[in-house]
């Protein structure tokens, strides 16, 4: 399939409940082949959403329509053969082992009593493997941390053998290193499988690094949507989730305090990593103008910083920032 074709398109959506719109007059497509990233505050309605799009709750107005038919209209066995949902709360699964728990995204295929044909057992395998819990498949759920129990929960979707996989918030309750590889994972998989995925998340440089597309919740209560880098310079990302004290940084491709938005007057030269970093660490030390050069050089195997205007050294950014300090209160 070309990964342009649609899979699922929403047509001048209205959700939420009936007493109250959460958001209206959405225009939605998921594609084949995409990672497609839904970002948005806190009670924005991106649960909503989801659940709408994924036939659990009813729009108030306009269509959803998944493979050429209304959402509404496809059963709930149907639908669990074309839409994989992975929801945010925490997994208590009792005394189920990995495998087990991964094998239950074959129950829309399977007999009544739960029966594993070998094609069954064959694509359960490559589930558990492309997301490397095969190594733990016997291994009891709660012995698992958070980040592997989040890639157990992505087998079992994929065991489910559906084009399109939904997760909210998948990566809430995991530290960084593993929101990091939940977030590449999803982005590999939507490519090499060609499935469409789409996922609710706060992580805004996540999103902006893996994502192939963006869903902007907007303060207008509508969504913007387009590829993260259009969304970042056509202003609407800022607008979704700037504020009087963010904004975001075009340079440096995150938000960050309005205070902190000064460039640096210091003249920093060196290797470009160590520019960088040595960079970023006095713009958040926030000097004023001192009109002064940092030459950054390699001694042997160590690194030093240098003002070429007294010749005075440091071994690390943290004792230069501590002299430049003082030598600023001076003044």
């Amino acid at each position: 399939m070309g990964s342009e074709l649609q899979i699922l398109t929403a047509k001048n959506l209205t959700v939420g409940y009936k007493k109250k719109q959460v958001l209206s007059a959405l225009d939605l497509t998921l594609k084949y082949g995409k990672l497609t990233c839904l970002l948005g505050p806190n009670g924005a309605g991106k649960s909503t959403l989801i659940r709408t799009l994924t036939g659990i709750q009813k729009g108030l107005s306009g269509s959803v329509t998944l493979d050429g038919k209304e959402v509404e209209t496809i059963s709930s066995k149907e639908l669990a053969r074309k839409i994989s949902l992975v929801l945010t709360d925490r997994l208590t699964p009792g005394n189920l082992t990995v495998y087990a728990l991964v094998s239950l995204g074959r129950f829309p295929y399977t007999s009544w009593i739960g029966t594993l044909k070998d094609l069954d057992k064959e694509l359960i395998h490559w589930a558990m493997e492309v997301t490397g819990t095969l190594k733990f498949a016997d291994r009891h759920i709660g012995e698992l941390s958070d980040g592997e129990k989040q890639k157990v929960m992505i087998a079992r979707a994929l065991v489910q053998d559906t084009n399109i996989i939904i997760l909210d918030e998948p990566t809430a309750h995991l530290d960084s290193p593993n929101r990091i590889e939940i977030f590449h994972l999803l982005h590999t998989l939507a490519k090499d499988t060609d499935k469409t995925i789409l996922i609710s998340t706060h992580e805004i440089d996540m999103a902006i690094e893996h994502g192939d597309d963006m869903w902007l919740v907007m303060p207008e209560k509508n969504i913007n949507t387009g590829i993260p880098e259009d969304l970042i310079l056509n202003g609407a990302l800022e607008k979704a989730f700037g504020s009087e004290q963010l904004s975001f940084d075009y340079a440096k491709g995150r938000f960050t305090r309005k205070s902190q938005l000064q460039e640096v007057s210091l003249n920093v030269i060196g290797d470009p990593i160590h520019v960088k970093w040595t960079k970023s660490a006095l713009e958040r030390a926030v000097f004023g103008s001192a009109e002064k050069s940092i030459e950054i050089e390699k001694v042997g195997e160590a690194i030093q910083w240098k003002i070429q205007e007294t010749g005075k050294t440091f071994n690390s950014i943290e004792l230069l920032i501590k002299h430049l300090t003082l030598d600023e209160n001076k003044h």
